[in-house]
């Protein structure tokens, strides 16, 4: 039977680290301190005592957690609840949870507070509490439950006592745990709100397995880490509170508990509750790799919104709903610079290895560093074996219209095919047919797109794919109520600028979207309202695969998509893991793309990313998805390690890296004075904070990155490669001149705090600014605010931004999918806007519609350049490197080669030695 504990035998302890040395902020942790004391002391709800409820905020070591944990617990005679918000952290040797401490980082465990000391603390046989609740709202809490920590996974299981619940946010990693403009943290916020609320329908008394439920619930329905409960015996009876929502607490006001301490208190006979704030539900920001243009509805009054949906270093997880500005003047040892650069040079040099590299007419067929980069690695790789992926990360959604991760893209070409794809003997940069027997036919000065369909091609039922199936699967882009997330701006915009479409579940024509024709099953036409010269690329996207109409399974699509390709879905078991098996209707000689060697193709996620490095060098897996790379310490281990280097590439990850000058913020307004932080800035410190030249990238002269034309290597306007990246402090002070401001100014650099190298360089940056006088400020933000806040040009203006640092990398290795979220007028937009320096350009306006217009690559290119070179000549960005990543290849794989357009390894390619 459920009851609520006695609140005068009761005690509870709430621990949080909102602030930390070396680790992103988590500003919501302290209001969930607030929002928690507030529910548990509400006499309506609980009604616990103040004196029984320790809210304790900022525990600089463990013994300052400890002693308050013992004191409190030993004077709970009922039920005892724990509470711990902030970073959680792992040991990479044993698995185990440890509590991260304001002093905390990875590399200090011994900072943290191990989580089995709390453990015993609670399990203590001289606690009297009958009950005992331990709730975890931290990243990798479920660690707590399950998997591999000495002791932990007992916590619920050895109490001796009549209940003991344990309830973790997630099993999943997140970075950050408070979605964007939500005032709490995802899982707290949520039970906060169940707590003061009520949960209409569910009983009077809201118990443990009950809030349970309802978290599991509310969270999936946000797409949101799922939490996990353990309970013991009558553990999941545990009532924290009544419920708000119940008719029988509305019919009736409890009289609040009178304070042991003052026997002489009045009670007040109808208290109130206290107000408590509203979250509003946000989805959270992911993110890959890459940022990418968010996918929304396009009005016909502005164009669709650009947003950065993922970002350049892993993933962009749900934050704060405030930044913290830390007012500091922020030095980067030039020492540890140096040295960082001598270092990371030595070991790349020292990695190439003698002359004996194995290559020959048809690849390389030695492992060596890099090996992979510009050759094929053991070419002519057999059939069978188990091609074995691993990642810290789910995708998006494996539902090709939806999913927007840069490793989806690759890997979903598994079980998809379209159109036209990228040859993989020209590294993945060039256009060539996949569905279709040859590329489009081009007529109507460039509008109209015509294709023949292979002979063969079947889905996994034997189905022919016809041109019905691609032109249904298009169309799904435009259900945005139903398919949300994915590219789908790029299509939508090019068939249906005017957004008069609605999309096959809401349309009832019999022609659906008018401007794809299909002709029988084997031909299809695409009519474009206006010529643009990268449909095709767009058509290579994995946003224009074929969905059979009665295989389509709306928003649950992407749990089980029905085949095309060479492999089909055997299961999958999100946030866990995906396994691919062959599709045997596949036919080998309608597909001159996709190798097929492997007999099957699994994924593990674990969550981790030091379990995913450690199962690359253990061999236990043979891949990364992605292109976030070794972490730092496995990274400069087997960089140093001749036997571990011959297993490593360093591709370009298409992104490149850079600062932004918002115009509206003054000075910035003023070219000369872009130009003299352009001057200023030490691009070799920028190159070594963001990983040096392995893991940070190639220095770069100008924004446009390698491998999309109108790239000239040879542009280096401000002397960033003749000075191999030293700043140029005289021009950098002529400049200062020539804007009025002789003696320097101040400015504020935003930076996302989830970011720890975009972090260096803003350090970097600001230590380099300041000795020609400009004064910098960093001002942390929560990354997944990114859309509205660096994205919303109001907010940039009110808080002042000079300098935003950000990266950017194209969907597509073209000049229009890079230029335009970046320069493009008619893309400045009040939120999810990329173009950060707000360039309002009418010249630039005009070349950019001249390039996309025209049908030859080409001349295209040349416009781009000239793009690059007007864009350059204002300093209207600050380029700091064309992205880079240390990645693991296994000694079992062959036919490895890295394609520029994934940024990595071509997936479909790839095949396995041995089981």
């Amino acid at each position: 039977m459920t009851i609520l504990p006695d609140p005068a035998a009761s005690q509870a302890l709430l621990i949080g680290v909102h602030d930390y040395e070396s680790m992103p902020a988590l500003p919501a942790v302290e209001r969930n301190l607030t929002g928690l004391t507030g529910a548990f002391t509400d006499p309506e709800l609980w009604g616990l005592p103040p004196s029984h409820c320790v809210a304790l905020s900022q525990p600089p070591s463990a013994q300052d957690v400890l002693d308050p944990l013992s004191r409190v617990a030993l004077r709970a005679t009922d039920t005892l609840v724990v509470y711990y918000a902030g970073h959680g952290l792992i040991d990479p040797y044993s698995d185990e949870l440890y509590l991260a401490l304001p002093g905390s980082d990875q590399e200090r465990l011994y900072s943290a507070l191990p989580f089995e000391w709390v453990r015993r603390a609670v399990l203590d046989s001289r606690i009297g509490a009958r009950h005992k609740v331990v709730i975890l709202d931290c990243c990798y809490s479920g660690r707590a439950l399950v998997g591999g920590m000495s002791g932990t996974t007992q916590v619920a299981d050895h109490a001796l006592i009549d209940g003991t619940s344990l309830m973790a946010a997630s099993a999943q990693t997140r970075k950050a745990l408070s979605p964007p403009g939500e005032e709490f943290t995802a899982f707290s916020g949520e039970l906060i709100t169940a707590l003061t609320e009520g949960i209409a329908d569910g009983p009077s008394l809201l118990d443990m397995q009950t809030l349970y439920r309802h978290l599991y619930t509310e969270l999936a329905s946000k797409a949101r880490p799922l939490p996990q409960q353990r309970n013991r015996n009558t553990g999941g009876l545990i009532a924290l509170a009544r419920n708000r929502a119940h008719a029988d607490h509305i019919a009736r006001r409890p009289r609040p508990l009178v304070e042991p301490s003052s026997p002489e208190a009045e009670p007040s006979p109808s208290p109130s509750p206290s107000a408590e704030p509203s979250p509003s539900p946000g989805e959270p920001s992911r993110s890959d790799d890459r940022p990418h243009p968010h996918a929304q509805t396009p009005t016909p009054q502005q164009p669709p919104t650009p947003n950065a949906a993922r970002a350049a270093e892993g993933q962009s997880s749900p934050g704060s709903s405030a930044s913290v500005r830390t007012r500091t003047i922020a030095v980067v040892s030039a020492a540890l610079l140096v040295a960082g650069i001598s270092t990371t040079l030595a070991l790349l040099n020292g990695a190439q290895g003698g002359s004996d590299d194995g290559k020959s007419k048809d690849g390389v067929t030695k492992a060596t560093y890099n090996a992979a980069v510009g050759h094929v690695l053991k070419r002519g790789g057999g059939k069978g074996g188990t091609l074995k992926f691993v990642s810290s990360i789910d995708a998006d959604s494996w539902d090709p219209q939806r999913g927007y991760y840069g490793f989806v893209a690759n890997f979903a070409r598994y079980y998809t095919r379209q159109l036209v794809t990228y040859d993989p003997k020209s590294e993945g940069t060039v256009l060539t047919p996949d569905l279709a027997t040859s590329k489009a036919k081009i007529t109507g000065h460039g509008r109209t797109y015509t294709y023949t369909l292979r002979k063969g091609v079947t889905w996994e039922d034997g189905s022919p794919v016809t041109s019905e199936d691609i032109k249904y699967g298009i169309e799904r882009l435009w259900a945005t109520d139903v398919i949300t997330g994915g590219p789908s701006y790029y299509l939508r915009e090019a068939l249906d600028p005017e957004g008069t479409y609605r999309g096959p579940y809401k349309d009832t024509s019999a022609k659906g979207l008018t401007a794809i024709e299909t002709r029988g099953p084997g031909t299809i036409v695409f009519k474009l309202p206006r010529p643009n010269g990268d449909f095709e690329q767009m058509l290579a996207m994995i946003a224009a695969s074929p969905v059979k109409k009665s295989q389509d399974t709306k928003a649950k699509y992407g749990l089980r998509p029905f085949s095309s390709g060479p492999y089909k879905f055997r299961s999958y078991q999100p946030d866990r893991s995906l396994e691919l098996v062959r599709n045997p209707h596949w036919q080998p000689l309608s597909d001159p793309i996709r190798n097929a060697l492997p007999e099957v193709i699994r994924v593990r996620i674990t969550g981790d990313q030091n379990s995913v490095d450690r199962s690359l060098t253990s061999g236990d897996d043979d891949l990364a998805l992605g292109t976030t790379g070794l972490g730092p310490a496995t990274r400069a281990r087997a960089l140093s390690d001749r036997d571990l280097n011959k297993n490593l590439d360093t591709p370009r990850s298409g992104v490149v890296r850079y600062a932004a000058f918002p115009q509206t913020v003054q000075p910035m307004g003023n070219v000369h004075c872009r130009k003299a932080v352009a001057y200023a800035a030490d691009r070799r410190s920028l190159q070594t904070a963001l990983g040096g030249p392995a893991a940070g990238g190639d220095l770069a002269p100008s924004l446009l990155p390698p491998g999309i034309k109108g790239t000239d290597p040879t542009f280096d306007p401000y002397g960033v490669l003749k000075n191999r990246g030293e700043p140029d402090l005289t021009k950098a002070r002529d400049e200062l001149k020539k804007c009025g401001r002789p003696d320097g100014f101040p400015t504020t650099i935003a930076v996302r705090n989830d970011r720890p190298s975009e972090n260096d360089a803003a350090e970097a940056l600001t230590s380099a600014l300041a000795r020609i006088g400009i004064r910098a400020e960093v001002e942390r933000f929560d990354g997944a605010r990114m859309p509205t806040l660096v994205g919303a040009p109001s907010e940039v203006r009110k808080r002042g931004y000079g300098i935003v640092i950000a990266s950017w990398g194209a969907d597509f290795p073209t000049g229009q999918a890079f230029w335009r979220p970046l320069v493009d007028s008619r893309m400045l937009l009040p939120s999810g806007n990329f173009n950060q320096t707000e360039v309002d350009s009418p010249t630039l306006d005009k070349l950019l519609d001249k390039a996309v217009a025209e049908t030859d690559p080409n001349t295209a290119g040349e416009t781009y350049e000239e793009i690059n070179h007007k864009v350059s000549g204002e300093a209207y960005y600050l380029p700091f490197v064309y992205g880079k990543y240390v990645s693991w290849r296994s000694p079992r794989l062959t036919d490895v080669h890295v394609a520029d357009v994934y940024g990595g390894y071509d997936y479909v390619r790839l095949g396995v030695r041995g089981t």
